[in-house]
């Protein structure tokens, strides 16, 4: 079954945005009225929604402890964001609201738990349901998915895909700050062409990025991505390494939360991910820069519920964006203002 494209009426592309007044649920909210798309600020607590409602926004208040709740809160709408984490508190209550609406589910999800079981329980239903289901179309997550598939082109197969992400600095929310409490599952990398535990204690190597970071001391630490290209790519070995520097700041209780350096309430946080993928003696790399890793992930979900809405997704289930988006044509829309990257083959 082929996915569900919905009419191009101003409800239609309606698209509710499940905690709407948390750090990232502002920046889609921004980013959805930029492209025309009609937002549906929800949260659980609708004070914290009023400078939405004070500029003509719609907001609705939803809990996950109340499935009714939920199902008010994203009626009418074409598909749902869900930004609101810890993912493992908040992902299977309103996966299972959008798909008893028969609409489409979105998250940020950084959480490989979460990702994972968003794909085990809800394929089924959303590929009968002609819907997709698409988790952690975050920067940690979706981004990564998207260019190791740009890298990968015509292979089938890569003996190797490495990422590397590189930030100047990770200043982390508060809903950071929680998320990390509470994940304490063990995180999976793939081995030997199967998903296993990552060795501890992680691994540490240099990384020669690409300027502006050059050389830097990475450590072994995979997020979602890991889960999300796997879904859809082989692969013996797939292993994400973040830099040493991220890692300190985000690990630092008193490191502070990110603050607004430009008009659009971005930080000043650069960062560049690169990824390799190898097949026997042939290298591909692509490499991506772009600001503020909260704000970029605005554009990038935004961008998924978009081409959804617009009828440019292949299939439907419970599926990771490079297998059902042209991941090369998708982030040359995003290089147009929030993203450089360059592709090599060596």
């Amino acid at each position: 079954m082929t996915v569900r494209s919905p009419g191009t009426s101003k409800q239609d592309r309606a698209v509710a945005v499940f905690g709407a007044a948390g750090h990232t649920g502002r920046f889609v909210v921004a980013e959805l009225l930029r492209r025309g798309i009609v937002p549906i600020a929800v949260a659980r607590d609708v004070a914290k929604l009023a400078e939405f409602a004070d500029r003509g926004i719609e907001v609705r208040g939803a809990s996950i402890d109340d499935p009714d709740s939920l199902d008010r809160a994203f009626k009418g709408a074409a598909a749902i964001i869900n930004c609101a984490g810890p993912f493992l508190d908040t992902a299977d209550a309103v996966a299972s609201a959008a798909l008893r609406a028969g609409i489409h589910y979105l998250d940020v999800t950084a959480e490989q738990p979460s990702a994972q079981a968003i794909y085990d329980k809800f394929d089924k239903a959303a590929r009968d349901a002609g819907v997709l289901v698409i988790p952690a179309m975050g920067f940690y997550g979706g981004f990564a998915d998207l260019l190791v598939t740009t890298a990968m082109g015509d292979w089938e197969f890569a003996d190797e895909i490495r990422v590397g992400i590189a930030l100047d600095s990770w200043h982390p929310t508060q809903g950071t700050r929680i998320t990390g409490e509470k994940n304490t599952a063990r995180r999976m990398i793939v081995a030997n062409g199967e998903l296993t535990p990552v060795v501890q204690p992680a691994a540490e190597m240099d990384w020669d990025f690409p300027e502006p970071f050059a050389r830097q001391k990475v450590v072994e630490l995979p997020f979602s991505e890991i889960v999300v290209i796997a879904r859809h790519t082989r692969s013996s070995e797939l292993r994400t390494y973040l830099n040493r520097t991220a890692l300190s700041d985000v690990r630092d209780p008193a490191t502070p939360p990110p603050k607004p350096a430009d008009e659009k309430g971005r930080s000043a946080q650069i960062f560049l991910v690169e990824a390799t993928v190898r097949k026997g003696e042939q290298i591909r790399r692509i490499a991506a820069e772009g600001r503020d890793i909260y704000a970029f992930s605005a554009p990038l979900i935004c961008e998924a519920v978009q081409r959804i809405l617009d009828g440019r997704a292949r299939g439907s289930g419970a599926q990771a964006p490079g297998a059902i988006f042209d991941a090369r044509d998708y982030l040359n829309a995003l290089a147009s203002h929030h993203l450089s990257f360059v592709v090599a083959e060596g």
